[in-house]
């Protein structure tokens, strides 16, 4: 009986299939021990979007819907408004971003916010700065981002680097 007992076990171990958790792919930067002298970010270069329990979303202090924040994002990451861009074509908005080396965007859920609506409203603040990169190569290389070479990567990531702050979820609503 124990035998019988035993080889069932082992055959339903065998055979059992174990759910692997899937999540975003997020590149976390190095740890370092100093920490530094702190940088001082002036608040017009700092790209707020909020998303409530209700899956609402306050960018810069305005409601917006979901199709709205790509191009949103891309206004002010794209801005210029110091003029020490080269690549940038913004509108150089004197109370927007100073360039997109200084350009953060801060991203903040509610914890009622739903899984779905946290990752679209993310996947649209990444696809701003995809757009970005991708214009600037087709005008400055002639080629797809992806085609580039690592250096030619590296021209374009230095232009339009991607600082993305994701703030702890908060009970900030309903």
């Amino acid at each position: 009986m124990a035998d019988i007992a035993f080889l069932l076990l082992i055959f339903f171990l065998v055979t059992t299939t174990m759910d692997v958790d899937k999540g975003l792919l997020v590149k976390l930067p190095p740890w370092t021990e100093d920490t530094g002298e702190q940088q001082d970010i002036k608040e017009k270069n700092i790209f707020v979007v909020l998303v409530n329990a209700q899956n609402q979303l306050l960018v810069e202090d305005e409601y917006a819907s979901l199709e709205d924040v790509r191009r949103l994002a891309k206004e002010f990451i794209d801005n210029n408004g110091d003029g020490t861009c080269e690549g940038c074509r913004g509108l150089r908005d004197p109370n927007s971003s100073d360039n997109p080396r200084k350009a953060v965007i801060s991203l903040q859920n509610d914890r009622g916010t739903s899984y779905k609506t946290f990752v679209a409203v993310r996947n649209e603040l990444l696809g701003a700065y995809s757009e970005l990169r991708e214009d600037l190569s087709q005008r400055r290389f002639g080629r797809s981002y992806d085609d580039l070479s690592e250096s030619d990567k590296e021209a374009v990531n230095e232009i339009y680097p991607q600082f993305i702050s994701e703030a702890e979820p908060v009970k900030i609503g309903g």
